[in-house]
């Protein structure tokens, strides 16, 4: 099949790498404002070169990779399914939850699949922990435990655009959460702190986070999330039932370091960065994406799940600034 590649920066740049690397696909069309990143591109992985999204669009692509910059999302995701072609886009589907809802509406009717990307759900680890839980291995959950923790802050920039740590970040948690449980959020309660970088506080945002997630059959949920991770990129889900506990992440590239005496694990180099822990995650995720424009597969992970995680960011900004609980009813009737 033949891709369409929208945005070229650090994640678009690894998608194109990621499927030319695929059976499935047979070609790439791509297009980013820099047209410097777009030619790069081509000599590399043999790609054509498009000066717009019209002209990748009109270029007879099967599917497009939307990588480009949030504020371009909406737009972006429309022109695909009014141009018939199903979309993967990564997240989040739009700055504000207010253009997620007016982008789902747009497409509403629409026979056209979008995904969007939450790659944690096609990692093996998180993968297995949903077949437990699925399974009735752990018996009836009664505690949740999800980590990100990142090993330096993004620029200044980037922090004073991303809508939040509870959008950019701890989102990815919420999602995850949601997915291995099969259970909804109902109410949050979150809170911050600033022990580093000053612009994150002038930015009014917190570089360190936590949040007590009540799910809809009474399982609560710890979230824990952090721009500085001295030793490394830390993601981890612990899963507590009546029956039995697991955990997702404890492997020998764990960036921790245990005191105890006579323990060596973990063995292993520290993860320092999220394309290096979920590198066979990525190329999972545009698998399925290939299968979904082959109509082999339907979105396994749509706009409504993505807004879903959005409205439990939202609750949590809110409880922090706030200092109180907040249900995520009172956000979606905001």
């Amino acid at each position: 099949m033949r891709i369409g590649i929208l945005g070229l920066g650090r994640i678009g740049a690894f998608h194109a790498e990621t499927l030319s690397g695929l059976d499935a696909v047979e070609s790439l069309v791509v297009a980013d404002p820099f047209t410097d990143a777009a030619k790069t591109a081509a000599e590399r992985f043999g790609a054509e070169v498009a000066d717009s999204p019209e002209a990748v669009l009109a270029a007879g692509v099967d599917g497009l990779v939307v990588a480009a910059a949030t504020d371009a999302h909406p737009d972006l995701i429309r022109a695909g399914v009014e141009a018939g072609v199903p979309v993967f886009c990564e997240k989040p589907v739009a700055r504000t939850m207010t253009e997620g809802v007016a982008v789902l509406k747009s497409v509403a009717g629409s026979d056209v699949p979008v995904q969007i990307g939450y790659n944690r759900r096609f990692d093996a680890g998180f993968v297995a922990a949903r077949a437990a839980v699925q399974a009735g291995e752990l018996g009836k959950l009664h505690t949740v435990r999800s980590t990100t923790l990142d090993p330096a802050p993004p620029p200044a920039a980037y922090v004073a655009a991303s809508g939040g740590i509870f959008r950019d970040c701890s989102v990815h948690d919420f999602d995850i959460i949601r997915w291995v449980t099969g259970h909804e959020v109902t109410e949050v309660y979150a809170v911050g702190g600033n022990r580093g970088a000053d612009y994150i506080k002038e930015a009014g945002d917190a570089d360190t986070t936590g949040a007590i997630l009540t799910l809809d059959d009474g399982t609560i949920a710890v979230v824990s999330n952090s721009r500085h991770n001295a030793r490394g990129y830390d993601v981890r889900m612990e899963l507590h039932g009546f029956r039995d506990s697991i955990a997702v992440g404890l492997e020998d590239k764990l960036p921790l370091r245990s005191v105890e005496p006579g323990v060596t694990f973990p063995a292993g180099a520290p993860h320092d960065f999220f394309m290096d822990r979920f590198a066979a995650a990525y190329r999972a995720e545009l698998t399925a994406f290939t299968e979904v424009v082959a109509g082999t597969r339907p979105s396994p992970c749509t706009i409504e799940d993505a807004l879903e995680a959005g409205w439990i960011a939202d609750a949590c900004t809110r409880s922090l600034h706030e200092h109180r609980p907040v249900t995520i009813e009172e956000i979606r009737s905001a």
